[in-house]
């Protein structure tokens, strides 16, 4: 269906199609926040640790531009992108409900693995459906509820195991050293991941394909050969302002991915002056960057909001810029922090910043891609968050020792220069500029 053509669909709608993603980042705020601590309950070594991370760009890299361009070629009865959504959050919960019961340390990163597998095989065929089933004029609306979903869904997540303190206390443990209410938070992502998936695809179903798409569809067999020549052609064509947002996403996600594997012990050191995973004291270190976790999340749902009006206005790119700006300042001064109460503050900017990077980056990218490869390039896409996360992942350990003192917090001020070096890469996107007026409508 030509994207003029789509009917406007009331807000109401609009939120419950993007309510699937509340479980999807229910999940990966539980890995965020809890997977630094389970890692090192189990042994990890600080300088090493982010190789255990591996799994999430490794998978995301390999399975979501081929899925992208599999949804794209699909048309089964069910539509093009919801088979791609149900059998992602069924492995999904799968993997949340074992996760805390890993014994050892492979176990638990086997099991992330799998689990990252199953978030990338629903996480881009959910954008290109947002994509699809939204006119351009409410594009904007729909990628910004979306983002307030993930500040939403990652505050309750990081949140949780402090909830969870009011019925279990922090220092029940399992027999793998692992706390209880991590266990039962968990236990929780897995039962969310699925429902909300099943609601959103329920109560919003995809736009039929025409006759027309059908037959070119069907002009386009779905092999391998005929995936892969999809992925080559649609790199060699893209959209140059697409190519001109790697930079300010390769330094965003740089940034943001090391923040999450080393802000705990990050706190730890400054808060709690402790750097043993094992400790009482590292335990309340996690509850403290767990509920800093939840506010900057709560803060990006909020932003999401707020930003709605504010994009319309100046545009995605100027917006965005200023949401890297305040992320990058804040990292820059939680080293310093010296109370959690002035860690808290902080988290208005590090939840500004993340509202945009969920949110505006993907206005301007579904501003300048051809809609008829909306799923192999929001799949494409990825791997400008995923590459950079690799490159973390492989070089972290390279220069946490030599070059950053052994530190976590120096880590803080690496991610606070990337995040103002991405603000300033993105100005130069020639892309999410002001839509018109007449184009921001919101169906009644």
């Amino acid at each position: 269906m030509n994207i003029a053509a789509r009917p406007l669909l009331p807000l109401p709608r609009i939120i419950e199609m993007n309510v699937g993603f509340f479980g999807l980042q229910f999940s990966f705020g539980l890995q965020q926040a809890n997977m630094g601590p389970i890692y090192g309950v189990l042994g990890a070594d600080e300088a090493s640790m982010p190789l255990l991370w591996l799994a999430g760009p490794m998978t995301g890299l390999i399975v979501q531009p081929i899925i992208g361009a599999m949804s794209d070629r699909t048309t089964s009865r069910h539509g093009r992108r919801t088979p791609y959504f149900l059998i992602g959050a069924i492995i999904c919960s799968l993997c949340l409900f074992l996760m805390p019961f890993s014994p050892t340390l492979w176990a638990a990163a086997a099991l992330l693995w799998i689990l990252d597998a199953g978030n990338n095989i629903t996480m881009e065929p959910y954008r290109a459906y947002v994509a699809d089933r939204l006119a351009r004029g409410q594009r904007s609306v729909g990628f910004l509820t979306q983002s307030a979903f993930t500040g939403l869904a990652q505050t309750l997540s990081y949140l949780a195991p402090t909830l969870l303190t009011a019925v279990v206390a922090r220092d029940v443990l399992d027999a793998n050293g692992i706390p209880v209410i991590v266990r039962i938070a968990f236990i929780i992502g897995a039962i969310l991941s699925i429902s909300t998936i099943v609601w959103s695809v329920w109560r919003v179903p995809e736009l039929p394909l025409t006759a027309d798409e059908k037959a070119a569809l069907a002009r386009q067999p779905m092999t391998v050969t005929a995936t892969l020549a999809e992925i080559g052609d649609a790199i060699r064509d893209m959209p140059r302002p697409m190519r001109q947002l790697a930079l300010a996403m390769f330094c965003q996600w740089y940034a943001m991915f090391a923040y999450w594997q080393y802000v705990t012990f990050a706190v730890g050191r400054s808060l709690h002056d402790t750097s043993d995973p094992t400790s009482a004291a590292f335990r309340a270190a996690t509850l403290t960057t767990q509920q800093a976790g939840a506010l900057y999340n709560f803060v990006a749902f909020l932003g999401a909001l707020l930003l709605i009006p504010i994009v319309a206005r100046l545009g995605a790119r100027l917006t965005h810029a200023a949401c890297l700006t305040a992320s990058g300042i804040a990292m820059f001064l939680i080293p310093g922090a010296e109370t959690p109460a002035m860690l808290f503050v902080l988290m208005l900017g590090i939840g500004i910043g993340w509202a945009g990077m969920m949110g505006n980056s993907y206005v301007m990218l579904a501003d300048c891609i051809p809609p008829a490869r909306n799923g192999i390039y929001m799949g494409i896409f990825n791997m400008f968050i995923v590459i950079p996360m690799l490159i973390q992942s492989l070089t972290m350990p390279l220069i946490y020792r030599p070059l950053l003192g052994g530190d976590p917090r120096n880590v803080l001020l690496l991610g606070g220069g990337l995040m103002l070096m991405g603000a300033l890469a993105t100005l130069l996107v020639n892309a999410g500029h002001r839509v018109p007026v007449e184009q921001e409508l919101v169906g009644g």
